[in-house]
Parts: C-alpha cells; structure tokens; sequence
C-alpha cells in the first residue's frame, strides 16, 4: 500500500523514506531503468543506420528503384525521408492503439504491448544476422515508435499507479532512475558490440524489456488498489472510440495546451539537432573529433539531469506545482537561441543543446506527466498516446523540411526562427499552466461529459 506523504525531507534522506513507504516505487524505478536501458542499448544502431552511405542497407530495393526512375538521389535525404516515415507510421498506428486501449482492459494490453516489442527485437535479429536489404531504414522507424509509444504507456501507467500527490514526490526519483538507464545502456552497446554482434544486440534490448514485463505484473496490484480508490476498475476495458484520443485533443484546452506545448517544443529540439549537425561537419571534420564533441554533450545532458531530477524536480512540484517547470525549459531555450543568433560558435550551440535536453528531461516532462494523474483514463491513455506520438512525431517531420529550407539562407536565419518556435512553446507553456488550474487538485477522475 502506498503511504499517505509524510513531512519533506532532503537529499538521501527523502529518497530513502520514499523507498521504505513506497514498494511500488522500487518497481517502478526498475521499470523505467530496464526500459530506457533497453532503448539506449539499441541508439547507436539506429543512429549508424540514419547515417549509413549504404543507401542498399537504409533502404528497400522498390524505392532504390522509385528514386532511380525519378533521378533522385535518395542518399541526400536519408533523414528526411526517415523522419518522413516515421511520421506516417505513426499515423497509422493511432486507430490500432486506439482499438487496443478500447477493447482490452489494462491487464491485458499493457503486458501484449510488450510482448509485441520483443517478439520485433527477436525478428530484427535475424534481420542483421542475414543482412535483409532494407533493414536500416525499417529499424530506424520501428526504433522510433517503440521509443514514443514505450515511454508513453510507462508514464500512463504510473498515472494508474500513483495518485497525484506521490507523483509530485516519486516521479523526480523515477525518472532520474531511467537517466541511469540511459547511462548504462550506451556502456553495455559499447561493450558487447564487439564481442556478440550487432545482430545480438536486439537480443540484449528484449532481455530488458522481459524484466519491464515482470514489473508490469508486479506493479498491477497497486494500479488496482489506487483505481479503486477513483472507482474505476482495472479488469475493465476503457472502451470508448478508437478515434477518442484525436477527439479529446481537439476539444480539451487541457490538451490542446499540452500538443501546442509538445509541437513547438519538439520543434526547437529539432532545429537545433539539424543545425547542430551541419555546424560538426564545419567545425570538426575529421569523425574522432566530431565523436568527442557528441560524447561530451550526451555526458553532459545526462549528468545535468540526473542533478536536477534528484535535487530540484521534486522540490520544485511540491512547493511552486507544474508552473516553474514548464516555463523555465521554456524561456531557458528562448534565450539561448536569442544568443545564437548574434554568436553561433560551436561551444554555445552545445550549451544549449544541453540545457534543451536536459530541461525537457528533469523538468517539462516530470510536469507534463503529473498532470496525466488528475485526468481521465480516456484521457491518461488515448490523448497521451496521440500527443506523444503523432504530435510528436508531427513536429519531427514539420521542422527536419523546415530546416532544410532554412539552412539555405544561413545558420543565422535558422536561430531566428528558432527564436519563434522557442515563443510558440512558451505560449504552450501558459496554455496548460491556465487549463490546469481548472483540474480536481484530488485524484478522483470524474469522467468527461
């Protein structure tokens, strides 16, 4: 049973009385370490492949052949036809998920999600092991939707889990548990790869994601007992239609708010990604250089964020709310691209890209996700899915072409945009700050009208 919240506590001390009063908690924090672990472990692959010159291996042999006819030369849009696909993947895996949430109660879906996962991560073995044409381009997109539908199903069921008073107290711990995750798992690739293959390397991947299973099962008792508490029933099917997430999205400001805050969010991330990598290949050409100069950004976001998640993110939801942490990523990133503007050298391009990542990270999204405990099912399920998905990826391909049209007239112009999409996400920012006032500050779920 999870305990009512006692008196605040710091540093080791609160997270020690957080693990005594909270079994759900170590589960949790396993759960979310095995599944970014899992996912990190699988990174650099996708990466080599999105970066790969061998266009017969990114891609199929029908659109080599497409491409060919048309005179197009497919390699120098790798990305842009990858982020391209990813987006319409997920499209069309909306009604399925839908259809998944609406018919099937939690027990049931929760642990086949996963086992659909693995039984991916099994086939792409023996994809790598016999070297199928094409494979690159189909792990980069599968990669990608594990990713985005993966982490959204963990969150929302730590939604059921937690009510949104041990939200505000857990989710900082929870999700500095899978910063250790993503610490390790580029370790263990780094490690392993040369020894076992990068055809085994799925194989490492599905281990964790079994033990993600088990913490499921586990973590079920306490889903039930805090859903009773909301009167709702964990064996029941959510029901409701398959197009529900669109429907809410359209018509909740709640929401809306948080697809407005998601797209320009993202949309900045993606700016600076793309910029950032025409900026390497200027500034550091040779692949060791360009190789440090990432490995000390990935250090560094991690680093910062594990900091701030055990040290503030907590404080922070407690004391101010969600307020504090969706702004400050927020204005964070529309000053630094006011100072790229004037100065882009590579040292403040990797300043802010650290501060983008690692304020989505420690902040924006323990926020964004305390708010899923004080909605709907419908809502916490379906909504979520749409926004972390299709939105998501909605703004991937938005600004990959974006950029690409931008970087024709010069860094500078691309940071100036940046500029306005960094203002869109902040007025997101404000958007959910004032629909969420209206929220139950209770966890009873009453259900939308």
């Amino acid at each position: 049973m999870i305990e009512p919240a006692g008196p605040p506590l710091r540093g080791r001390s609160a997270f020690r009385a957080a693990l005594a009063e909270s079994p759900p908690l170590w589960w949790a924090l396993l759960y979310f370490f095995c599944l970014l672990c899992g996912y990190y472990v699988l990174r650099p692959v996708r990466d080599a492949m999105g970066a790969s010159a061998d266009i017969a291996a990114v891609f199929p042999p029908v659109l080599l052949d497409w491409a060919a006819r048309r005179g197009i030369a497919l390699g120098d849009f790798t990305l842009q036809v990858l982020f391209t696909g990813t987006f319409f993947v997920m499209l069309l895996l909306q009604p399925l998920y839908g259809a998944l949430v609406s018919r099937f109660p939690r027990r049931v879906f929760l642990p086949t999600v996963y086992l659909i996962f693995i039984g991916c991560l099994v086939a792409f073995r023996w994809a790598f092991e016999t070297d199928l044409p094409g494979r690159g381009a189909l792990f980069f997109i599968w990669i990608a939707v594990f990713n985005l539908f993966a982490v959204t199903v963990f969150w929302s069921f730590m939604a059921d889990v937690f009510d949104n008073a041990h939200a505000k107290r857990y989710y900082g711990y929870i999700g500095a548990g899978g910063t250790i995750g993503a610490f390790l798992g580029p370790f263990l690739t780094t490690t392993l790869v040369g020894r076992i293959g990068v055809a085994n390397l799925p194989l490492v991947s599905a281990g964790f994601l079994v033990v993600c299973l088990v913490c499921i099962l586990r973590l079920r008792v306490w889903a039930r007992r805090n859903e009773g508490r909301r009167d709702a029933r964990d064996d029941a099917a959510i029901g409701g239609s398959i197009w529900a997430g669109l429907k809410l999205v359209a018509a909740d400001p709640l929401l809306r708010g948080l697809a407005l805050l998601m797209f320009f969010g993202v949309g900045v991330g993606t700016l600076l990604y793309n910029e950032q990598a025409a900026i390497v290949r200027t500034h550091y050409p040779t692949a060791e250089a360009a190789t440090r100069y990432y490995s000390m950004i990935d250090w560094a976001v991690a680093t910062l964020t594990i900091v701030v998640q055990l040290l503030l993110t907590r404080w922070l939801l407690r004391r101010f709310g969600v307020g504090p942490l969706l702004l400050l990523p927020a204005i964070a990133i529309l000053i630094g691209f006011s100072l790229l503007t004037a100065s882009p050298y590579p040292l403040l391009v990797a300043t802010v890209q650290v501060l983008t990542r690692a304020s989505e990270f420690s902040l924006a999204k323990p926020a964004r996700e305390t708010l899923y405990t004080r909605v709907d099912l419908e809502s916490r399920y379906k909504a979520k899915a749409v926004i972390d998905t299709a939105v998501y990826r909605g703004s991937d391909v938005t600004f990959v072409w974006v950029h690409k049209a931008l970087a024709m007239l010069g860094t500078k112009i691309v940071f100036l945009a940046g500029i306005g999409v960094a203002a869109g996400m902040l007025l997101g920012a404000w958007r959910v700050m004032r629909a969420e006032r209206r929220l139950p500050e209770t966890d009873g779920l009453a259900k939308r009208a």
